[in-house]
């Protein structure tokens, strides 16, 4: 590297380069909130949490844990990155899948929630 910077690596996948020898006093770790689902997203969301909650009384409990991994994800309310939404839309419609026509609605509302996330 030029300049003489000395490069740091953490645990957490931060990368820090310091330029210079003194001065230096922290790191800026400023994250930027997800956006708010637009309203067609959030009663998606919700038609889809109604039909998780349905299917979740009528599989092994196995099953229900599964579903229960996913569902902070899925409120319409959560505010988490668009990529941690996606995995649980897409883990909802995996586990739906696996309990044949009972699933079938999820996997069709999940699809409906990813389109309208522009992820299909």
């Amino acid at each position: 590297m030029s300049g003489g910077g000395q490069h740091y690596y953490f645990g957490s996948g931060d990368h820090v380069t310091l330029h210079g020898g003194s001065g230096n006093v922290g790191i800026d770790k400023r994250v930027t909130p997800a956006a708010e689902p637009a309203p067609a997203v959030q009663e998606a969301l919700r038609e889809l949490l109604a039909l998780v909650q349905e299917l979740r009384g009528q599989v092994p409990q196995a099953g229900a844990d599964a579903l229960d991994d996913s569902l902070p994800a899925l409120r319409a309310e959560a505010n988490v990155p668009q990529q941690e939404r996606h995995r649980a839309l897409y883990a909802v419609a995996g586990i739906a899948a696996t309990f044949g026509a009972l699933g079938v609605p999820i996997v069709e509302a999940v699809n409906k929630v990813l389109g309208l996330l522009g992820a299909q």
